[in-house]
């Protein structure tokens, strides 16, 4: 992945604690401003390489979903993940984790895979015009809210 975005924050909490937060799809809604709900698709039920998920998601009065896809999965370090609309990988997510002396650095990453001719219609459904600028704070917000959460435990 060559992202368009990566946006890290250090966490007081041991990669594992880090990794099972983020693998649980379930609880995104806790921390992104953005997906307030995500639930694996029939015959998933946890992370792993093909697993598939629908994550729903909200800005203002505006709220859709995506199918996701789990493309790279490493125990304690790394969860990748595509979003797709049918057949075309639109973006690409992902989370590092590496070990320091204190708990864990996360590297959040997105990478922007829509076409020019579709970012007009992608607007409309979503609400959202500047769509880098938008992840960006949405991402500084996620691994604020991920810090509070497993850092308060």
């Amino acid at each position: 992945m060559t992202p368009d975005i990566e946006v890290f924050r250090d966490i007081a909490a041991a990669p594992s604690v880090v990794y099972a937060a983020l693998t649980d799809i379930a609880r995104m809604g806790e921390w992104s401003p953005e997906n307030y709900h995500a639930e694996w698709n029939e015959g998933f039920d946890h992370a792993a390489v093909g697993a598939k998920f629908t994550g729903h998601n909200r800005y203002g009065d505006k709220e859709w979903t995506t199918e996701a896809e789990v493309v790279e999965l490493v125990p304690d370090r790394r969860f990748f993940f595509d979003c797709d609309s049918r057949g075309f990988v639109f973006a690409k997510w992902g989370y590092a984790i590496e070990a320091t002396e204190a708990g864990c650095r996360v590297t959040e990453y997105n990478q922007d895979l829509r076409p020019e001719s579709a970012l007009e219609r992608s607007a409309t459904i979503s609400g959202v015009v500047d769509r880098l600028a938008h992840n960006r704070t949405g991402m500084e917000q996620t691994l604020e809210r991920l810090a509070a959460a497993l850092e308060a435990n």
